[in-house]
């Protein structure tokens, strides 16, 4: 009966991820422990038990029909929605390779667990690690998580919500003005609305974790944040006025600071170093996480903000090279469960 109560709660959905990747094994993992109560895995059953086989055996798999048969899973076995439409050869897909059917399979899962979440079935989402170029082999027209699950999250008729990647751990945040696009076109897209966007966005989800006045970096573009228009004039143009668009909003923004010193300065390693800001805006994919991923992958929590429900992901991706070995380290999915149950209790 205790172990009932304790499913009672709203569940958390975790996407299987590439099925060829180390997604199935780390799922697996962590279900031989306390961490995933209150979980269950949306993906294909037969690729969940070969995880469970991978990982060590004497793992019990228990199909459920829908959200709510998580209550009757008995303990120490890992509940199994099984995806729609799945591609009916998808055990075949070789393990460690790049494949079409799990590009597709990976793509059916986070759709389903978005109607899910829209549905109030789940509390959250917290996907596992997809490759981009399997989905692209399956002619998914998404690049990656946070573009797929802003087009899912749209109500029909409106435009998508505007969102917003976010790589944290336990010493520092850093929300993206720009994700997955080249370098060249992310300059481009580096816009006065885009920052002024990306830190309302920031705002707003730090006050929901319970900052009542967040205090957020915003980070340059260019070397030195310019240097006062010596290396670029981005931050006098267009940084700098969203900044001050912000404080006139009440936010608490400044900058432009230096990229190669602001994450230093936000870092938040107490006792030692407590940080001067509560968030960093960067303007570009590299910028933000290289700081973050040093600190630790097994540690680093991705975060979607902007969408209305909670998604979370761990900060790594398929480790194609190590998948089917049984090696890999489930904990980066540990601390986004952990992060998604905060964030849907907030």
């Amino acid at each position: 009966m205790r172990e009932r109560a304790q499913h009672a709660a709203t569940p958390i959905v975790i996407t299987m991820g590439d099925a060829c990747g180390i997604g199935p094994e780390i799922i697996a993992k962590l279900f031989r422990g306390p961490s995933a109560q209150g979980c269950f895995v949306l993906g294909d059953v037969e690729v969940m038990r070969r995880a469970a086989r991978l990982t060590g055996g004497l793992l019990a798999l228990a199909p459920i029909d829908s959200p709510d048969a998580l209550a009757d899973v008995p303990p120490n076995c890992v509940p199994v929605l099984q995806a729609d439409a799945l591609p009916h050869d998808l055990l075949s897909a070789p393990i460690g390779r790049i494949d079409s059917r799990a590009g597709a399979a990976a793509a059916r899962c986070i759709e389903q667990a978005v109607a899910l979440a829209l549905r109030g079935e789940v509390s959250a989402i917290v996907t596992s690690p997809i490759h981009k170029e399997a989905l692209a082999a399956a002619g998914v027209g998404f690049p990656g998580h946070t573009e797929m699950l802003q087009a899912l999250a749209a109500e029909p008729g409106m435009p998508p919500p505007p969102v917003r990647m976010m790589l944290a751990n336990d010493e520092l945040r850093t929300v993206l003005v720009t994700i997955h696009q080249s370098l060249r076109s992310a300059i481009d897209a580096v816009t006065f609305d885009a920052v002024l966007d990306t830190v309302r966005i920031a705002h707003r989800a730090a006050v929901r974790w319970g900052l009542s006045s967040p205090r957020i970096a915003v980070a340059g573009l260019n070397p030195h944040a310019g240097e006062g228009g010596l290396f670029g004039d981005e931050e006098t143009r267009i940084i700098a006025p969203a900044i001050s668009a912000a404080r006139a909003e009440g936010i608490d923004a400044s900058g432009p600071y230096a990229p190669d010193t602001v994450f230093m300065r936000a870092r938040n390693a107490l006792p030692a170093h407590p940080g001067e800001f509560d968030v960093v805006v960067a303007m570009t994919h590299d910028h933000g996480l290289i700081p973050v991923k040093y600190l630790g992958v097994e540690h680093g929590v991705n975060v979607t903000l902007g969408l209305s429900f909670v998604r979370t992901s761990p900060d790594h991706g398929t480790a194609f090279d190590i998948a089917g070995s049984g090696v890999a380290d489930p904990s980066s999915l540990e601390a986004a469960i952990a992060m998604a149950r905060k964030l849907a209790k907030d």
